[in-house]
């Protein structure tokens, strides 16, 4: 090969790179974003809500007691709802553990005692402060293991629909030969008035003070009336008839 031709090739080269950073170059200067224009228009995260919602989100609702939940429990729908239990819990009288305790009797039992499964720290805790699996206690602990017992060997995510939590309580109280009664149904607290309502019985002692009053103004008035003051010669004419109306 003779140097022309090394040259041509040299040339090529160089002519390809040169064209190629001229390309950058111009992409650069065409598409390179435009800074230093002030802040751009920022949404807030409430102004989107409610330019798109509707308005502003409303109250939740009062949670409902576990009472009232368990008055109206179905125990049939628990023992379906458990079946998601039993490859780690037995739940029938005298049968073994598996990875988890036998379930049989488990209300009002103290908890981490059932004889012959080896608890967690946690559980062992709950046990040495006398805690006892009250329906509450097992709501909660349906509700979040991990929250009630931090560091519990049982990794199940739990249950958080309130209804099926009720369920599953009112077929362990089956489990039993002397079940435990549900806790009370209390009622459901009410919900709060919205910002501005009056009270009904706000606008109503208004009406009955004003009524008060005027029966109390009226009063001194008749006493006045029919009693003379002493050493004062009485009226030609009183209101005795009136009065016996």
């Amino acid at each position: 090969m003779d140097s022309f031709e090394l040259n041509k090739i040299i040339g090529a080269v160089l002519g390809t790179l040169l064209f190629v950073m001229g390309v950058g170059f111009l992409a650069e200067a065409i598409y390179h974003p435009i800074e230093g224009r002030g802040p751009g228009l920022t949404l807030a995260e409430a102004e989107v809500a409610g330019e798109h919602g509707g308005g502003a989100a409303e109250p939740e609702a009062p949670a409902v007691p576990l009472g009232v939940l368990l008055a109206s429990a179905d125990a049939t729908a628990g023992q379906a709802s458990v079946k998601k239990c039993s490859s780690c819990h037995n739940f029938g009288e005298g049968e073994s553990n598996k990875t988890g305790p036998l379930l049989y009797g488990v209300v009002d039992r103290l908890i981490g005692s059932h004889e012959g499964f080896a608890y967690s720290a946690g559980m062992e805790e709950h046990k040495a402060k006398g805690d006892l699996w009250s329906y509450e206690n097992l709501d909660a602990f349906l509700t979040s293991p991990k929250t009630f017992t931090p560091g519990t060997k049982m990794s199940f995510a739990g249950v958080k629909d309130p209804a099926e939590r009720a369920n599953i309580l009112a077929y362990l109280q089956t489990l039993s030969p002397s079940p435990v009664p549900f806790p009370a149904a209390e009622a459901a607290p009410a919900a709060v008035p919205a910002e501005g309502a009056a009270a009904p019985a706000e606008g109503v002692a208004p009406a009955e003070a004003g009524a008060t009053e005027g029966a109390a103004v009226e009063t001194p008035s008749t006493t006045a009336t029919e009693t003379p003051v002493e050493g004062t010669p009485a009226p030609a004419t009183t209101e005795a008839p009136a009065a016996s109306h």
